[in-house]
């Protein structure tokens, strides 16, 4: 049974072209998380892997639609996967973007039950995070401290 998820959308304070290519990298993911969680999570240009309670769960770049659209699938994870970020330009002149998540996989009505808000729940956090971060504010979740390493080695990259 396929279960489609879509989280709401923000405005995010940065161009469609910025908030793309914070996505672009999967290496990027991990400056978000504090250097504590990083354990055992591994990821490189086009992939992130991570165990979450026994289960080992990876992602992998599928196509990138310049400053449009990441889409991604599973990539050894223990249920079938897919979904895309999505970036569109807000049509104000403001360089602001419309930012949404999508996610679909193959859940049985168990799984669905089990996971179904919880990854909704995730996916507004994120875009949560994201308006909260480009507005200046440090998300919900995260230190300062965190904030301020994952933006100085976001810079470094950007500068490469």
């Amino acid at each position: 049974m396929t279960t489609d998820i879509t989280s709401k959308h923000g405005v995010v304070s940065k161009s469609p072209f910025e908030l793309y290519m914070a996505f672009v990298d999967m290496r990027n993911f991990l400056l978000m998380l504090p250097e504590d969680k990083r354990r055992g999570v591994e990821a490189d240009y086009d992939t992130i892997s991570m165990t979450v309670q026994g289960f080992k769960i990876g992602v992998m770049v599928k196509n990138r639609v310049p400053y449009s659209r990441i889409e991604f699938i599973d990539n050894g994870a223990p249920f079938a996967f897919s979904g895309s970020l999505h970036f569109d330009a807000v049509p104000d002149g403001t360089y602001h973007t419309d930012f949404h998540i999508e996610f679909h996989a193959d859940f049985n009505l168990m799984m669905k039950m089990m996971l179904g808000g919880k990854i909704r729940e995730a996916m507004d956090r994120v875009v949560d995070g994201l308006v909260s971060a480009s507005e200046g504010r440090v998300p919900e979740g995260i230190d300062e401290e965190t904030m301020r390493k994952a933006m100085e080695e976001f810079g470094k990259r950007q500068d490469r």
